[in-house]
């Protein structure tokens, strides 16, 4: 068989990227063809086992070793067998069919109603006591779905959102952006911490507006609770003064216990010794949690339900 080449020319180095893509998108749809008759040695044979008309893959056939410039079958009759050239490209044409068949399977699994993945992403503050019981909740009537769990501060997991790497996430503040849709499910009181020798660890309750002149520890910009304290010192009359940054709410109740400075806290899954936590009584010290997802991403089947579920937790998201 003579092949005739194209006469268009081959593409200059600066554009050999977009010659690759367009060769790969003309190939792919030919290459299972090519793998099929391969296997079969006979293009009628493999016609029938694929389930397409014979001349349709001859055609196929044809037009492949075209764009290749290069006879990939020697033929005789409707019996053919792989040339040289043949054999090399089928071994990569295995590979990558083996691939894509791996790839197309691991996306059937996590889509899967009974069985699927979702990616869900929360507050470090939420992962001791509030996520552990949510999960558990849902698995028991859910008991095949996987999770992949992200913490992190709140923009973080908003920008993965936006990235695709999560289906939803739990953060405070709710957010509020033209490309989210964000559902308020339950609000926590913060309490002013401090150590347990403090002027003000005999009180109960406490205005903010009394901690003016004390040393905040305070988790890092960027962090919504970091965002919520400033706003709530800023109602309060004062800016604080801040003279520790970390990434942790009980990392900041250690730097409190070590007489470090004081810090506006969500409660703690378990009591801490050497601090005391008073309850802020103005201005009223709570911090919004929602749940946030993609607008117009379309859910896979165990996304919708943990979805609906967590929807369904609205004003007892929160451990009493």
């Amino acid at each position: 068989m003579v092949h005739e080449r194209s006469s268009e020319p081959r593409p200059s180095p600066g554009s050999y990227e977009g010659y690759e893509a367009d060769t790969a998108l003309e190939l792919a749809p030919r290459l299972a063809y090519f793998a099929g008759v391969a296997r079969h040695e006979h293009v009628t044979r493999a016609a029938q086992d694929m389930g397409v008309p014979q001349s349709t893959l001859s055609r196929a056939i044809v037009r492949l070793e075209a764009d290749l410039g290069v006879a990939l079958f020697a033929r005789k009759g409707r019996t053919v067998s792989l040339t040289p050239a043949g054999r090399t490209f089928l071994a990569s044409v295995e590979r990558a069919l083996a691939e894509v068949e791996r790839a197309a399977e691991a996306v059937r699994a996590d889509t899967d109603p009974r069985s699927g993945k979702v990616a869900f992403g929360f507050l470090h503050t939420m992962g001791s006591e509030t996520v552990p019981g949510l999960i558990r909740a849902f698995r028991a009537d859910h008991p095949r779905i996987r999770f992949t769990l992200v913490q992190n501060y709140g923009e973080a997991m908003i920008e993965r959102l936006r990235a695709g790497e999560l289906d939803l996430c739990l953060t405070s503040p709710v957010p509020d952006a033209p490309d989210l849709v964000a559902r308020r499910l339950d609000e926590q009181r913060l309490r002013l911490v401090v150590p347990d020798d403090h002027r003000l660890a005999g009180r109960r309750r406490v205005r903010l507006a009394e901690a003016a002149d004390e040393t905040f520890v305070t988790l890092e910009p960027g962090y919504g609770l970091r965002r919520i304290t400033d706003d709530l010192c800023a109602q309060a009359g004062f800016t604080p003064r801040v003279a520790f940054e970390g990434e942790e709410a009980e990392t900041l109740r250690g730097l409190v216990a070590a007489g470090l400075g004081v810090a506006l806290l969500p409660p703690p899954a378990v009591a801490r010794p050497g601090v005391v936590e008073l309850t802020v009584t103005a201005p009223r010290a709570v911090r919004e949690i929602g749940v946030a997802w993609l607008d117009g991403h379309p859910d896979t089947p165990p996304v919708a339900e943990f979805k609906r579920f967590l929807l369904s937790r609205r004003g007892r998201l929160l451990p009493e």
